[in-house]
């Protein structure tokens, strides 16, 4: 049995111990029928595995409702606890191998400290045990493995009895191409697999219901019902992305974690109307200071993807003062997650999620006036997006863009809480911010990287470094040049959706 509480702060030491690994998963899984058969032209087939996992939880199922799984597995000989994290779309498996060979007892501390959010004052206990009978089959093209197609038969034992049986179909994709990844799928739907109901094995085993459904409200549904169900969203997408962040071997993690702090922001803004503005105001400074604590972090993760992305690119003679400029950046990550994990322990993180739970549940929504609707809401932030586009001029310098992409945001979220009550115009409307944003997004990512060379400059005196770094600041003017043209195009169609949405 195992409790944690915000009082045993997890440290990076832990989650970079050499007994310590991390995946990355694309998996997709298929619901099949008992008399089910892998075609014989799918690929190779590989000797049957026999898999035994016992699968840990809260007796309430936290990590389970969260998308978490933690499980202690043997396989042919091999015994080690793994830990699955929700990463975006994918998963992010991390393992740590049991090197004592014994019986286990309690999941290691440097698995369960990654866990304090979703386990708080509960303990963690062994639910259900899975025997797993694996029947393999590795596809290639051109000797080139880009998938494992798995049919597993699946014994659920509890207390030493049997108590559920099943099977199911999952491929997991290595370097698959999309249109190789399309006729797989096609393949096995048409040997009879059909969409699986997205129940984790867990809960097949235990014959629990799917978690609570993410459908959203209807599109009359009262305006409560749409922002209770956004917070819900979002707050979500932001604790089930706190264990990577905190493990801090996969940037995404970080990267959605904010991406689910600022969207929260912009959500209560959006519906400051509706909402007390005390309760409004202290809330989204708490969100504001999480932003705050992960923005450092993320800007050196975008920094090293790219200045990695272009030193593959340079010649090798050219490589080698790069590479030390990505060192020094990679020590500077090091030291900025250290404050990170202080943060993500302290009594302020902890009761900021405790506030945003009780708001996803229980908005403190006042009585609306038939004004304060959710397209009035949309409308307001569109047309602040759409004065400062009219006002930007023909040549906006870096600040005028950068104040564009905050409202294009912000128009962008308070489009979203509105989606459902606004059709198809909306949907538009959202898909082309996204396209705005991205293009903002990387010219802003162009005037940090242009910082990164001059500092990279002042790491280094050689000559060979300052024409290396000539090189990139001019890579990264043209970057921001072909970028400016693509905007006017773009700022055109996203203020044409926005008035067929809003107007």
């Amino acid at each position: 049995m195992v409790t944690m509480t915000p009082a045993d702060p997890p440290t990076l030491s832990h989650t970079r111990s050499r007994g310590l690994a991390s995946t990355v998963e694309r998996e997709v899984k298929f619901t099949i029928d008992p008399d089910f058969r892998l075609p014989s032209s799918l690929g190779s087939p590989q000797p049957p595995r026999l898999i035994t996992s016992t699968y840990y939880d809260t007796p309430s199922y936290n990590l389970t409702h969260a998308g978490i799984t933690l499980r202690y597995r043997v396989e042919r000989g091999k015994r080690a606890w793994q830990l699955k994290l929700p990463l975006c779309h994918d998963r992010q498996e991390v393992e740590v191998i049991d090197a004592h060979r014994t019986p286990p007892t309690t999941p290691p501390a440097s698995l369960v400290q990654l866990l304090v959010l979703h386990l708080r004052q509960q303990h963690l206990i062994p639910l259900v045990t899975l025997h797993v009978r694996r029947v393999r089959v590795a596809v290639r093209r051109q000797r080139r493995l880009i998938a494992e197609v798995s049919l597993d038969t699946v014994s659920a034992l509890r207390d030493g009895h049997v108590v559920s049986r099943f099977r199911e179909l999952e491929i997991e994709w290595r370097k698959a191409s999309e249109q190789e990844t399309k006729d797989i799928e096609h393949l096995v739907r048409h040997t009879g697999a059909r969409d699986h109901d997205g129940r984790p094995k867990l809960f097949r085993a235990l014959s629990l219901p799917s978690p609570a459904s993410a459908e959203p409200p209807e599109v009359d549904a009262p305006v409560v019902d749409h922002l209770r169900w956004t917070l819900n969203q979002h707050v979500r997408w932001l604790m089930a992305h706190d264990p990577g962040t905190r493990l801090a071997a996969e940037s995404e993690s970080l990267h959605q974690m904010r991406v689910a702090t600022r969207r929260l922001r912009s959500v209560l803004r959006a519906a400051r109307p509706i909402l007390p503005r005390d309760w409004n105001e202290s809330l989204a400074k708490e969100l504001s200071w999480l932003g705050e604590c992960l923005g450092p972090a993320r800007d050196l993760d975008v920094q090293i993807a790219y200045f990695q992305e272009e030193r593959s690119r340079l010649d090798t003679a050219d490589r080698a003062p790069l590479a030390q400029f990505i060192t020094y950046l990679r020590s500077q990550r090091a030291h900025v997650q250290q404050a990170v994990l202080s943060e993500l322990t302290s009594v302020r993180y902890f009761d900021l999620v405790d506030r945003l739970e009780q708001a996803a549940h229980h908005p403190p929504v006042v009585e609306a006036t038939p004004t304060k609707t959710l397209r009035t809401l949309a409308k307001r932030e569109f047309k602040k997006l759409e004065k400062t586009i009219r006002s930007m001029g023909t040549t906006p310098d870096d600040a005028a863009l950068h104040a564009i992409r905050i409202k294009t945001k912000r128009a962008r979220y308070a489009a979203e809480l509105a989606r459902w009550a606004a059709g198809k115009a909306a949907a538009r409307f959202i898909k082309q911010t996204g396209k705005v944003q991205d293009v903002l997004g990387a010219y802003q990512d162009s005037v940090t990287a242009e910082a990164s060379i001059r500092s990279f400059v002042k790491q280094s005196t050689s000559v060979h470094a300052a024409f290396v770094a000539g090189r990139l600041l001019e890579r990264q003017r043209h970057r921001r040049e072909r970028l400016r043209k693509e905007l006017p195009g773009l700022l055109k169609t996203l203020l044409k959706r926005g008035k067929r949405a809003w107007l």
